[in-house]
């Protein structure tokens, strides 16, 4: 199923599945007709993952045989971000490409505002400050995002006043489903419920900046909307592999970035252990994947413009799209 959550005209958040035909069915007002109990796990999202085995084949049961008052067309509702306020988010590095492209760009940059850049790149290189550290290929990295920071499709994300390098990132997230701590390995996919495509807008100035305190990013990807999810979570079993899935970035129509989720080296299943090691994991929480490689604008030296619309596509999941926006005063 392709799960989403989305606002009424009367302006209330509803939960529901997309129908092929432009429909979905509204799964909250379906609810009404079923008993009180089974009805709670459609009050949103979290509630439907929190629900387990017994609310998907609810789900299942309604979106196969919807009742007339819960269809709704989809140009009738406006789609929010599948979960719009997460328990936990955390973003991974997980493509080495990525790191090994940003890297290099990065000390082009640095050096590009030198006097001297070719002396000033060599020094750069020289000081490994932009290679891939060994922790990299020693265990998986991450980051905690805002989950209050979240946006959905068609969102406008609005410029953060102290950038002035805007960039976007081509991400796969998988969901966790179900509850769980020190998780092995070969069952960390049984703790999957979903996947959505998710975009970690990126203020780059302001990471450059702050990450050299071998901290963070913490400015640079916090700022309101930054993180950009939908159009809907499509429940494992749709998905198959999560691992044979091309990934595309189009702004404005022009293709920029393309890539397999194939390449990454860390799998979410190696994630999952490794962030469940005495540690609980909660239904709902989101792991990024990371940025794929050739899937940012730091990595193609090319960078948004005030007014470009971003699209993420990722196959089988469908096409994240927001617009960038300076706020004017």
């Amino acid at each position: 199923m392709k799960l989403v959550t989305f606002s009424t005209d009367l302006g209330t958040e509803h939960i529901g599945c997309l129908l092929d035909g432009g429909r979905v069915v509204d799964f909250t007002q379906a609810a009404a007709d079923l008993d009180k109990v089974e009805a709670c796990v459609f009050t949103d999202m979290t509630s439907l993952i929190e629900g387990g085995a017994r609310a998907l084949e609810l789900a299942h049961e309604l979106a196969a045989n919807p009742p007339q008052q819960g269809l709704r067309a989809l140009d009738e509702i406006r789609l929010k971000a599948p979960i719009p306020v997460p328990p936990q988010m955390r973003d991974f590095l997980s493509f080495e490409l990525h790191l090994q492209q940003s890297f290099e760009n990065a000390i082009k940059v640095r050096a590009s505002g030198a006097p001297d850049p070719k002396k000033a790149e060599e020094e750069i290189r020289a000081s490994g400050r932009f290679t891939i550290p060994s922790t990299w290929y020693a265990q998986p990295i991450y980051y905690k995002c805002n989950r209050f920071a979240v946006s959905g499709p068609e969102d406008e994300i609005r410029w953060p006043s102290y950038s002035q390098i805007m960039d976007y990132e081509l991400e796969i997230a998988a969901i966790i489903g179900k509850k769980g701590a020190d998780i092995a390995r070969g069952k960390a996919r049984e703790h999957i419920f979903g996947y959505t495509i998710f975009n970690d807008f990126s203020a780059r100035d302001a990471q450059m900046a702050e990450m050299e305190g071998m901290l963070g990013p913490a400015k640079g990807k916090d700022f309101d909307g930054a993180n950009a999810m939908g159009p809907c979570i499509v429940t494992a079993d749709e998905i198959g592999d999560p691992y044979d899935l091309t990934m595309l970035a189009r702004v404005n129509g022009e293709e920029w970035s393309r890539g397999t989720t194939g390449t990454m080296h860390w799998k979410f299943e190696d994630m999952i252990r490794h962030v469940s090691r005495s540690e609980t994991l909660y239904p709902g929480e989101i792991l990024g994947s990371g940025t794929v490689g050739n899937g940012c604008g730091v990595e193609l030296m090319k960078f948004l413009k005030d007014g470009d619309i971003v699209e993420l596509e990722i196959e089988k999941i469908g096409i994240l799209r927001n617009r960038i926006t300076i706020k004017k005063d």
